[in-house]
């Protein structure tokens, strides 16, 4: 097929292009390069550098080629839980505004299949764990808002233009694909700045709340390894269909706390990881755990890499040889 890969520069749009063109597929990358890396694109994709808040310049590319495309995968957004709450405007203007310019343009060009990077941040404080499609989304900050509100979106299109669309609500994302992998600046994820403490850009890494009611008191998650992630974006490409919108939970259904992610990396390294123990970050929840039954039963995925340690070798791997991200001069 010939697919459109919107954020095609960034640690997951990148990693699903890889697996993408290795099936066999056509990709053009949408990306405006603002977070993303140009290094990270799929060296066999087009680079087509528009942003989606530009609704003419999506339009034409989405309507004005030769041969029309036969699905996008959409994972440009802003993705920052703090800066959310700080700029809740940028996160409306870009991922929402960005997402209807698209669906729009995809309408008027009449291309059938949508698959949506969506997040379990739209549950905000669960009442049940692990998580279900059934769940009530309470967002607790303008980021799940804006991811929920294109969940809404997307339904209303699928309803009006007969779109057929899968979201994928993925939980903690961890790993790289060879020299692929996680480049973020600024870094709120954990495992990477658990890596850069051993890399002496962080002094140290902070336990974010101790007092959790969870067995060694710090906040449990859900992780999945990229590649396992990749596989489920396929799968959910031959899933779509016509007129339906089908919303997936996408996790291991493992949890695990900070302290024992901490003890993993010590364990991969070889290596001791200084902490300390601070306050727990407004709005975290306690744990966040996808059940994920519902994607093995209607789509079939299985992870092939659910160890921990396995998501932590390969992020280090990745960390090691380009120890400066995507600035690591060629050759090193």
């Amino acid at each position: 097929m010939k697919l459109l890969v919107t954020g095609g520069a960034g640690y997951i749009g990148s990693i699903v292009s890889r697996l993408l063109i290795e099936q066999g597929h056509d990709l053009t990358v949408l990306d405006n390069l603002e977070r993303g890396h140009r290094e990270a694109v799929a060296p066999q994709a087009t680079l087509e550098v528009i942003d989606l808040r530009d609704g003419p310049a999506v339009h034409a590319l989405l309507t004005q080629t030769q041969t029309p495309f036969d699905g996008v995968l959409h994972f440009a957004a802003l993705a920052l839980v703090g800066e959310s709450v700080e700029r809740p405007e940028l996160y409306y203007e870009n991922n929402v505004l960005g997402s209807l310019n698209l669906l729009n343009s995809m309408i008027t060009a009449g291309i059938p299949r949508l698959v949506f990077s969506s997040t379990c941040a739209v549950y905000g404080q669960p009442d049940v764990v692990p998580i279900d499609e059934h769940a009530t989304p309470r967002p607790a900050n303008a980021y799940g808002a804006s991811k929920l509100a294109v969940d809404y979106m997307i339904t209303d299109f699928c309803v009006a233009h007969g779109l057929g669309a899968v979201s994928l609500r993925y939980f903690n994302v961890a790993g790289a694909r060879g020299h692929v992998g996680e480049d973020h600046e600024p870094e709120t994820h954990l495992i990477p700045n658990i890596l850069r403490v051993l890399q002496g850009k962080r002094e140290s890494v902070d336990i974010l709340g101790t007092d959790y009611p969870t067995p060694d008191g710090s906040a449990v998650r859900d992780y999945i390894h990229i590649d396992d992630l990749a596989d489920a974006h396929a799968l959910a490409l031959d899933g779509a269909r016509a007129g339906e919108h089908r919303i997936f939970n996408l996790g291991t259904g493992s949890g695990f706390s900070v302290r024992e992610v901490v003890a993993a990396v010590e364990k991969v390294t070889g290596q001791k990881i200084p902490s300390q123990d601070k306050p727990r970050r407004p709005g975290d929840p306690a744990q966040l755990v996808a059940d994920g039954r519902k994607i093995r039963e209607q789509l079939g995925w299985q992870p092939r890499k659910p160890d921990l340690e396995t998501m932590i070798a390969d992020a280090w791997a990745f960390h090691q040889a380009l120890p400066d991200g995507y600035k690591t001069p060629a050759g090193t």
